[in-house]
């Protein structure tokens, strides 16, 4: 089809073509980035703990002034081991999707000249690292007198497993293991663990890259209290969890049970990601909303000039022209129209995405949304435009001669 009378025919309806060039730019930019964020808020939801969720559970204490942590931990302890089903549990100072309990700065010298990034350094005494089921799937397990004493918050002195994704980033290519990492403390690497996500994965500072970016310290079982994690089999959990919440308020009346924390860690991820949830819904509602509005545009400018070209249409077909003629005459229209909406807004989409990196730390918009987003547009707008058009098709010669 011959396009120059359709670009004559847009050159005389600037102003009309213009606000649907820009709605459908808008469309795309919104589209393009809305989307991205979505997949994003999407991975971040799945990312994998390295627990098996169903089985863990986590008990919150706080407020017992004085108390020393040997015979807190004790009386904690031995309550929650005499609960039937109860399979282990020990002393955490965090787990997965838990407080913000470990984040430290990390060197990979000791003169801290090169950066290893924001970590999660996780504290767990032995029977911890059995109630979370962690193994190293390189390396050795911790020997017992691997764990330490705790000296301000964390071991001067400690060998530590890292997870693959941590170990990558700061040696790539490389075997992790006798390697070196200094933070409040000097740490030796001899284990990696598959996977151990951080206590707030996609929010901590190095955001969704450091999701994974956890050192497990292992730390004598007398030094922290008031964090304890259990395992039990998956179907007596919810059984356990509240026997234990029952039996920590008898053993320690002195201290305040978090209810808030003390939970299943599949709640604990529940409860975490809600926000994200709430985010995503509300971004597939603008995305409805966006092409709603887009569609509702297209199907009213092409109403409209169907109305203004009536004669016009009546002179072409009493001239010939069939109606899938002038069906593919606002087809071919409207795809123009939305070419250079979409040609804009690709640029818009792109530019408020280095927007969203320089203030909210978001990752650069992969080029794939970007035609991802073009067809989804150009799709909407033969769809909308088609019952215009098949009016326009539809009309019949003589009295599209005869109108005004």
């Amino acid at each position: 089809m011959d396009i120059k009378p359709i670009i004559s025919a847009l050159r005389r309806h600037r102003v009309a073509a213009a606000l649907i060039t820009l709605e459908i730019a808008l469309a795309c930019a919104v589209l393009c980035n809305a989307f991205f964020l979505i997949n994003n808020r999407q991975e971040l939801m799945r990312i994998v703990s390295g627990v098996d969720e169903s089985a863990t559970g986590v008990i919150a204490l706080s407020g017992c002034e004085g108390c020393g942590n040997a015979d807190f931990n004790a009386r904690v302890l031995g309550a929650l081991r005499a609960i039937p089903g109860l399979r282990a549990a020990g002393t955490a100072n965090s787990t997965p999707f838990g407080p913000r309990a470990g984040y430290m700065g990390a060197s990979l010298d000791r003169e801290q000249q090169h950066w290893a990034g924001v970590l999660h350094f996780y504290l767990f005494d032995a029977a911890a690292i059995e109630a979370l089921d962690l193994h190293p799937v390189q390396g050795s397990p911790f020997a017992s007198d691997d764990f330490q004493p705790v000296e301000n918050f964390i071991p001067t002195e400690a060998p530590v497993w890292v997870t693959r994704a941590l170990a990558e980033h700061l040696w790539p290519g490389e075997n992790p293991l006798g390697r070196e990492l200094w933070s409040g403390g000097h740490f030796r690497v001899t284990g990696v663990v598959e996977n151990f996500a951080v206590t707030s994965p996609g929010r901590s500072e190095e955001g969704v890259a450091g999701a994974q970016w956890s050192v497990i310290v292992p730390v004598r079982d007398d030094a922290q209290s008031g964090s304890y994690v259990l395992r039990a089999d998956a179907l007596d959990l919810p059984r356990v969890m509240q026997a234990a919440r029952e039996a920590v308020a008898r053993a320690v009346p002195e201290a305040v049970l978090d209810l808030q924390q003390s939970r299943e860690l599949s709640e604990l991820r529940e409860h975490y990601f809600r926000s994200d949830r709430a985010m995503a819904w509300l971004l597939i509602g603008v995305i409805a909303a966006m092409l709603l509005v887009t569609a509702l545009g297209i199907v009213g400018l092409a109403s409209f000039w169907v109305q203004q070209r009536t004669r016009q249409i009546g002179v072409r077909r009493a001239l010939g022209a069939t109606r899938s003629d002038i069906l593919r005459y606002f087809q071919t229209e409207n795809f123009l129209l939305a070419g250079m909406g979409i040609a804009l807004g690709m640029a818009l989409a792109y530019g408020g995405n280095l927007l969203l990196m320089r203030h909210f730390e978001l990752a650069r918009l992969p080029l794939a949304y970007l035609p991802a987003g073009a067809c989804l547009l150009w799709l909407i707008g033969q769809v909308a435009v088609l019952g215009p058009a098949l009016r326009a098709a539809a009309i019949p010669p003589a009295t599209a001669t005869r109108s005004a």
